[in-house]
């Protein structure tokens, strides 16, 4: 095997020869180009449209090229030849200089041929004419530094290199390369032979056609009698890109490898006589996405146990880190830390800085996640506060040139500020300057990180609006540069917005718009299907399908807290809830969040959470009769949103504050600040809050029925039965004492249908 060159090579060589002969039309001339480039140039410019499946499709474009003849049809086959006999093609001119290359003999001199297509150099002109000024030359000349050339020189060169039984086996492959296109050929020249070697010597007698035939089966297999060959015409070269490539598409956007690519890969490596170690490392990632966590484990052994025999263990460390890596993302989170503690202890040994910063910065984020693991830890002093921490990252970072890993601390410092309440400014303070740096260094794939945060900060403040156009952005113009994973979870927040405000059905489709191959990998997968579940469990809670959404919530409660983002599993936690208040359990309801209160005060949680767990047992302690110490639960959880600038908690507290109000029958305080709050709260683009507003604000002034209809609007846009049934029931007690009875009359009448509905729903389900 050629460790270079193939017959795709030589290909596209005889493609090159014709385009300096200016043999290639006009039209023709571009796509040729492309086609060219494309498969000799490692990193060509992307397409503004490029996405993952075209960059998938090029790496198949470039396992076809190299195994059969036929992309080379496709792409000449539509082009006149501009020199020859009318109704000739591209393509037959193609072949004619593919067969003229009719023995081994013939390819020597074709590659030596070559030196003629590349403009020569200053000292070659002296030497041949003594003259250092260009002269004329027939025909276009690539310059010697160009890509084109480069191609050329090197190609030139490694045949060179090759032994005589390598490029033997070169032409063989050649031959069986070109051989589909005999029979075209064949019409044309009736006394065509692959190997004018055989011809001739059995034009010369001196072979006779018997001992012709014997040589050439000896030689060349089973190709003379149609049969299938048993090796790929595939160089080292073509191997090691391929694995580069996939390992890097992995690696870098989180994806698995499509099937197609897949099986024509496995196909390569075995007809390859050299298997390169880095396969090993391509089966970890691919058994590592999937979730076959055993198989995994093997293959990253054998890939980190050959490259420390064979290097002196100076990559030691990184094996440590993958198998760390590993080892959390399937929940065996101890030996994850202490495979991560070995990893710090050994790049300090070795000065490795980069694996080192990389690291801490994983031990710190795994610590945020998961409290309770690094306890220990911080009581040592092996990482310290979490500040201390991010600014020996951020300052280490700098000084190594880590250019990801400054944004990416810059980053957490922003989102651990939000964490804990601290200054907003600051936060946006170090969003900006983590995207001056993404925006400087053209760091594509952390667009998705930091307009995640953005998004997250929107939302706080109560600009829902702002954090919707943040992801549409993101998808739209920076998701085919990003890693999948943070595709997937901006399209996810997305779709819950859309469920949010009772659009069930548009956030289903969003979810359903990704790329399925994308979502082969195991931990992307579930990821999908919890927040697939989450849209459904909601829409049924609103829909008053309670048995439905047991069962979607028994699912979902069954996976473990560690399996879970903190924000997803809180998220089922509250709809457990809600749940649970709907089927009129109060005090199960009650006795679940002192159990999430309790667990977060024993772990440094977002604020937000703390909030939103008063809130809930605000509302809990109010409908079991106990308003006063609803009030001052809500009352600590206003100050807490404010303090924080948590503008939609901060409106979900006065709503809580403005019930209670009504129920110890201080309406005017809750009429005056329900009047003062609603107008910036209709910015925060919930429907659900919006609709507790307006309720309170209905009850509250008995005499304004058209607050009652606002908020009936409202709940009818997220398509919650039970509070529709309520809101109608209001109106007809509203007209009944205002004394219409003919409209209190065709509200009962109302109420009554909507309660049907709701019962038929509920017993019907889905």
């Amino acid at each position: 095997m050629a460790r270079y060159l193939n017959p795709a090579k030589i290909g596209l060589l005889v493609l090159l020869e014709l385009y300096t002969e200016e043999a290639v039309p006009s039209d023709a001339i571009l796509p040729v180009l492309s086609f060219i480039s494309s498969y000799i140039i490692d990193h060509h410019p992307r397409s503004p449209s490029s996405d993952q499946q075209s960059r998938w499709n090029r790496a198949e474009n470039t396992v076809n090229l190299v195994v059969s003849i036929k992309d080379f049809e496709k792409l000449l086959g539509s082009y006149p030849f501009i020199r020859g006999m009318p109704g000739r093609r591209l393509w037959d001119q193609f072949l004619d200089k593919l067969w003229a290359i009719n023995s081994l003999h013939e390819l020597h001199s074709f590659f030596d041929g070559l030196q003629s297509l590349v403009a020569k150099t200053r000292e070659e002109r002296k030497r041949e004419t003594g003259m250092t000024s260009p002269e004329p030359e027939g025909g276009m000349k690539l310059a010697r530094i160009s890509p084109l050339g480069a191609f050329i020189r090197r190609s030139q060169i490694e045949f060179q290199r090759l032994r005589f039984h390598d490029s033997a086996e070169l032409w063989k492959d050649f031959v069986r390369y070109r051989q589909p296109t005999s029979q075209q050929r064949k019409r044309r020249t009736p006394r065509m032979a692959f190997d004018n070697v055989l011809l001739e010597g059995e034009q010369h007698n001196e072979w006779d056609s018997v001992s012709t035939t014997c040589l050439a089966s000896v030689v060349y297999g089973d190709m003379l009698s149609g049969g299938q060959t048993s090796t790929l015409p595939v160089s080292t070269d073509d191997i090691d890109a391929l694995l580069e490539f996939q390992i890097e598409q992995m690696q870098k956007f989180g994806n698995r490898v499509p099937m197609e690519i897949k099986h024509q890969f496995h196909d390569l490596l075995r007809d390859s006589f050299v298997v390169p170690s880095t396969t090993h490392y391509l089966s970890y990632l691919d058994s590592w996405r999937s979730g076959d966590y055993p198989l995994a484990y093997d293959y990253l052994h054998r890939y980190f146990d050959y490259t420390g025999h064979n290097k002196d263990r100076v990559y030691y460390q990184y094996g440590l880190l993958n198998l760390a890596v590993l080892q959390a993302d399937f929940g065996c989170h101890k030996e994850a830390v202490a495979a991560m503690l070995e990893t710090v202890s050994t790049a300090r040994e070795n000065r490795d800085m980069s694996c080192l910063n990389f690291a801490l910065n994983w031990l710190f984020n795994f610590g945020r996640s998961h409290p309770s693991m690094i306890k220990e830890l911080e009581s040592n002093s092996v990482l310290g506060s979490a500040k201390e921490s991010l600014a020996f990252l951020r300052v280490k970072a700098k000084e190594t040139g880590m250019f990801s890993l400054w944004s990416s601390v810059l980053l957490t410092e922003a989102k651990t500020g939000l964490e804990n309440g601290d200054s907003v400014a600051t936060a946006f303070e170090h969003l900006t300057r983590s995207s001056q740096l993404i925006i400087e260094k053209n760091m594509k794939t952390m667009f998705g990180s930091q307009m995640s945060l953005a998004t997250a900060m929107w939302d706080r403040l109560g600009l829902a609006q702002l954090a919707t156009i943040t992801t549409e952005v993101f998808l739209r113009c920076h998701a085919r540069h990003a890693v999948f994973e943070d595709e997937l979870r901006l399209t996810c927040k997305l779709a819950l917005h859309k469920a949010d405000r009772g659009k069930y059905d548009e956030a289903l489709q969003t979810l359903e718009s990704i790329d399925e191959n994308s979502l082969r990998s195991r931990k992307p997968g579930q990821y999908w299907f919890k927040y697939r579940g989450i849209v459904k469990l909601l829409r049924d809670l609103r829909h008053g399908y309670l048995d439905g959404a047991k069962q979607l919530l028994d699912q979902l409660m069954q996976l473990k807290n560690d399996e879970l983002e903190p924000g997803l599993a809180f998220l089922v936690d509250t709809l457990h809830i809600d749940y649970l208040t709907r089927r009129g359990d109060l005090q199960a309801a009650f006795e679940k969040v002192e159990d999430l209160l309790r667990q977060l005060r024993d772990e440094t949680r977002d604020v937000d959470y703390r909030i939103r767990l008063l809130l809930l047992k605000a509302k809990l302690l109010n409908e079991c009769g106990r308003p006063q110490r609803g009030f001052s639960i809500a009352m600590r959880a206003a100050s807490l949103a404010w303090r924080a600038r948590l503008m939609t908690s901060l409106w979900s507290s006065m709503s809580a504050l403005c019930t209670i109000l009504i129920t110890m029958n201080e309406f005017p305080s809750a009429v005056e600040i329900l009047s003062a709050i609603l107008p910036r709260a209709i910015e925060c683009d919930s429907d659900d809050l919006t609709a507790r507003l307006y309720v309170c604000l209905a009850d509250a002034n008995m005499g304004l029925a058209g607050e009652a209809e606002k908020a009936f609007d409202y709940y009818s846009g997220i398509e919650d039965a039970g509070k529709q049934c309520e809101m109608m029931a209001k109106k007809a007690v509203i007209m009944k004492v205002s004394g219409d009875m003919v409209l209190a009359a065709d509200y009962a009448a109302a109420y009554v249908s909507l309660r049907k509905s709701a019962a038929a729903l509920s017993l019907g389900g889905r």
